[in-house]
């Protein structure tokens, strides 16, 4: 079974910079300069990473975002899924601490900077130039 202590080895052995922002809670942050920070969390029996990847607002074409969203699901993502928590779309992780090794732990690091690499400016371009007209316009 892993630990903590485990989870911040790997954490040291990545070499891209981090900080413990809450107990078994790290902020890791991307050297490219590309991603956002990935919130990495161990909770026990598994680990979670997360990372905003934007933010849902009135400008958001949803329905082509949604299709999008599914589609890069099914063809492109080998560690998590893109989901929608807290208003914004995000990519998460979840992968059991009992058997994780270090390959898999930076796999998931790497796949998602890679994914948003890949993905950012398609989703981002998902954007509309101007606000939907008020409801019950």
């Amino acid at each position: 079974m892993r630990t903590r202590e485990d989870i911040e080895a790997y954490l040291l052995r990545t070499g891209q910079p981090y900080e413990e922002i809450a107990p078994e809670t790290w902020l890791v942050r991307d050297t490219g300069g590309r991603a956002g920070p990935i919130i990495v969390r161990f909770d026990g029996d598994i680990v979670l990473f997360r990372l905003k990847v934007l933010a849902l607002d009135e400008h958001v074409h949803r329905e082509a975002l949604f299709q999008r969203l599914l589609e890069l699901n099914a063809t492109d993502m080998v560690h998590g899924a893109y989901g929608i928590a807290d208003g914004a779309v995000v990519l998460t992780c979840s992968l059991r601490a009992e058997n994780l090794d270090y390959s898999e732990f930076a796999g998931t690091l790497d796949d998602f900077t890679l994914a948003l690499s890949k993905h950012y400016e398609s989703l981002g371009g998902l954007r509309r130039s101007e606000p939907p007209p008020p409801a019950g316009a």
